[in-house]
């Protein structure tokens, strides 16, 4: 591995690290308890398995983010998402870091569009690619995300990407997890593979703080790229 590139992975990991819960939180800000999204059984404590009968698989323990093995490959960024299990179908944004240094949300005029976080991996190379939605909001009714907690392992999930090709990722799994008990490193870790994340908020809207109680994260990894 190049210095370049190990540079790069540690580069990418401490950002996540700093970064990943100021992006979850900003996701419920603004939005309306009003709807009634999907929710995945909620995971009292990262890593620790959830009690509900209907996920018994448990998510991988977090862990030291491991370094990839070779040196990464160019991939084009992406410019649309579809997920067919839930007729979602969006152009992607690209988000990245605003003045005080939090992390860039969709706007809330466009609740029904997804936005890649640049800094992460794009779709389909090496790492955990990030790609972020609203659940819904006041004004604009339900978000891209939704229905993101209904998704269900073996899903496909759709990335077409500028030059024209499509990473397919299958899903593995959708977790929900309390703002305080959000792991960190598990969704946001390097990977010695190419993974997707797709993040929005979940659990119940508190009317005082003006945002929801919890994260929903769909995990998924890269099954093939094809032609657009």
């Amino acid at each position: 591995m190049t210095d370049r590139a190990r540079s790069a992975a540690r580069s990418w990991v401490v950002l996540a690290v700093a970064l990943a819960v100021v992006a979850v939180v900003a996701l419920g800000v603004a939005l309306t308890g009003q709807q009634s999204a999907p929710q995945p059984p909620l995971r009292a404590a990262a890593g620790e398995p959830s009690t509900s009968s209907t996920n018994t698989t448990p998510p991988a323990a977090p862990a030291a983010p491991a370094e990839p093995t070779t040196a990464p490959v160019e991939v084009a960024e992406p410019v649309a998402l579809r997920i067919p299990a839930l007729e979602v179908s969006s152009e992607v944004m690209q988000l990245g870091l605003q003045p005080d240094g939090t992390v860039e949300v969709p706007p809330l005029d466009q609740v029904g569009t997804a936005g890649w976080y640049r800094q992460s991996p794009a779709p389909g190379a090496v790492g955990p690619a990030v790609l972020l939605g609203h659940v819904d909001s006041a004004e604009h009714g339900p978000g891209v995300f939704f229905e993101l907690g209904a998704l269900t392992p073996g899903a496909e999930v759709e990335v077409e990407r500028r030059d024209g090709t499509v990473a397919v990722f299958t899903v593995d799994r959708v977790e929900r997890y309390t703002k305080t008990g959000f792991p960190t490193l598990q969704v946001y870790g390097n990977t010695p593979d190419p993974q997707l994340r797709l993040i929005t908020c979940g659990g119940e809207f508190d009317p005082v703080a003006r945002s929801y109680e919890d994260n929903v994260v769909a995990y998924a990894t890269l099954a093939g790229t094809r032609p657009a």
